[in-house]
């Protein structure tokens, strides 16, 4: 069986399982270099999106557009609107499917990355969540089942936050403290860490 409306349920059981202590964990991260408030909007978003969890209907492209909604209804903050559009992205890719192959999934990472450059302004290599979302997309290419995929999406998160752990944040608040955010973790690439450790 591929990704399907089912398979959308258990992400949301596993990361909503988790969520309050990477919630406070994103916001201790967010504090030092943005407006330290990462962690409480995907707690409210993924909290919102688990109570609709139930009724999410079986076309995997709708599920994911009432998904977007759920999470946009309670995170005002850039990170939430980035959510947001990346499941309306994937939403568009995926509409009148219910059962999609898990080789298409760096290509609905791919929308949902394009969606955010479009949006959020940002640029590859800007030490973002937008570079961790890259390195799963590559890594994930050719995996045909969901074990695969996600054991490349782990090493690739995991890389992709040693690579730039080094590096200055060029976009946003932490743009303002220059080379000071050299040896500091972005805290949206560690939240895409986190959401995929928590399928593991």
């Amino acid at each position: 069986m591929g990704l399907t409306t089912a398979t959308l349920r258990t992400g949301i059981e596993k990361i909503t399982a988790k969520v309050e202590p990477i919630g406070a964990h994103l916001n201790e991260l967010d504090g030092r270099l943005g407006d330290g408030d990462l962690g409480v909007t995907m707690v409210n978003g993924f909290n919102n999106i688990a109570t609709i969890s139930d009724d999410l209907p079986e076309d995997f492209g709708m599920a994911c557009m009432e998904c977007a909604k759920a999470m946009t209804k309670v995170s005002g903050s850039s990170f939430g609107t980035l959510m947001g559009i990346s499941l309306m992205a994937v939403a568009k890719q995926t509409k009148g499917e219910s059962d999609i192959e898990w080789e298409r999934l760096p290509d609905l990472l791919q929308a949902a990355l394009d969606a955010m450059i479009a949006r959020g302004g940002a640029s590859i290599g800007d030490k973002t969540m937008l570079d961790s979302l890259t390195a799963v997309i590559a890594s994930t290419a050719d995996k045909s089942t969901a074990e695969d995929a996600l054991i490349a999406a782990t090493t690739a998160a995991d890389s992709a936050l040693v690579e730039f752990h080094d590096k200055t944040c060029k976009i946003g608040r932490a743009r303002i403290f220059g080379d000071k955010t050299k040896g500091m973790d972005d805290p949206g690439m560690v939240a895409i860490k986190s959401m995929v450790d928590c399928f593991s």
